[in-house]
């Protein structure tokens, strides 16, 4: 048994997908389209750079959505895979509007604009400077509470933002408040590392760009997706498409649960995971998570030829 697997923020880098762009023609227009969907040259961005103006998150986000939406069109229409053999889909975080829209659940170009707005709610929510992330190595989520309970509570939050792999947990919050987490963790000697990025994603700092996302969420349509999807707010299936969206709006400051959901889908059978889009950071998780697992990760035409005749129709 088999699931697709869609990357989060993090995975980006100048120049991914253009070997897609430069061979198949529906992928120059799902480029097309992006770029007049957001009224500027996401292409240009994701193709040529500059890598500064690709790692702000309200361009990040649409970027990362076009390339895992282009290599899955290229699979299912150019390679002819057939995706019956996909019993689920999931995505990390951003990821899970690439699932949704590869699931006909949600347009594609409806899905850039609300990420877009989602970066530019997620940015103004916390000054720049005042938030702070950080990947703790090797310990298990309840390890990690306790630790959370000795850090100083007068300087802010500081909660669970992503629930990765065993292993891997990614914390969240104010920047003094997970300061005082790392001399925490140097004294008991935890392996730990500051994560580059611009906002505290995923904590309740983020509390003000869910409800500017609200409306735009609810105003937008969504279908019953085709394949079943893993939640990352719940790691269940969810396919009703109110409460997606209610979902989706509680994702932008809640834990992602993304451990469970690869032990979710593990426990119904799934043997065999594949990523969709740039970067490996998936591939890593699922290897430290589900030892009993193959998975492999889609970021060339050659990857696809590798898998295509396992998967042909």
């Amino acid at each position: 048994m088999n699931a697709l697997l869609f990357p989060g923020q993090g995975s980006q880098a100048v120049g991914m997908g253009s070997e897609f762009y430069r061979n198949f023609e529906i992928v120059k227009k799902i480029f097309k389209d992006a770029d007049e969907k957001l009224n500027y040259s996401l292409s240009k961005i994701i193709l040529d750079g500059p890598e500064s103006e690709l790692q702000l998150t309200k361009i990040t986000q649409p970027a990362i959505l076009t390339v895992s939406y282009s290599i899955f069109k290229v699979m299912k229409e150019e390679f002819n895979i057939d995706l019956s053999f996909f019993k689920y889909f999931a995505g990390h975080s951003l990821g899970e509007y690439s699932a949704l829209v590869c699931s006909d659940a949600l347009n594609f170009t409806d899905a850039l604009f609300l990420l877009h707005e989602r970066g530019n709610a997620m940015q103004e929510a916390v000054p720049v400077g005042m938030g702070s992330m950080i990947a703790v190595l090797g310990l298990t989520i309840k390890e990690i509470s306790d630790l959370l309970k000795l850090s100083d509570e007068n300087k802010g939050v500081c909660e669970i933002a992503n629930d990765n792999a065993n292993g891997q947990v990614i914390l969240s919050g104010n920047k003094d408040r997970v300061e005082s987490l790392q001399l925490i963790l140097k004294e008991k000697r935890v392996k730990f590392i500051l994560l580059k990025v611009s906002a505290p994603f995923h904590c309740s700092l983020m509390s003000p760009a869910a409800d500017n996302m609200k409306n735009k969420i609810n105003n937008v349509k969504f279908q019953t997706p085709t394949f079943k999807i893993v939640n990352n707010v719940t790691a269940n299936l969810e396919d009703d498409p109110d409460k997606i969206k209610k979902l989706l709006v509680k994702q932008i400051y809640s834990t992602v649960k993304w451990r469970e959901s690869l032990i979710k889908m593990s426990e119904t059978g799934v043997k065999n995971f594949i990523e969709i889009g740039p970067g490996k950071a998936l591939t890593g998780m699922v290897k430290r998570t589900i030892k009993e697992s193959t998975c492999f990760s889609i970021n060339s035409i050659a990857d696809i030829k590798k898998i295509a005749d396992e998967f042909k129709k």
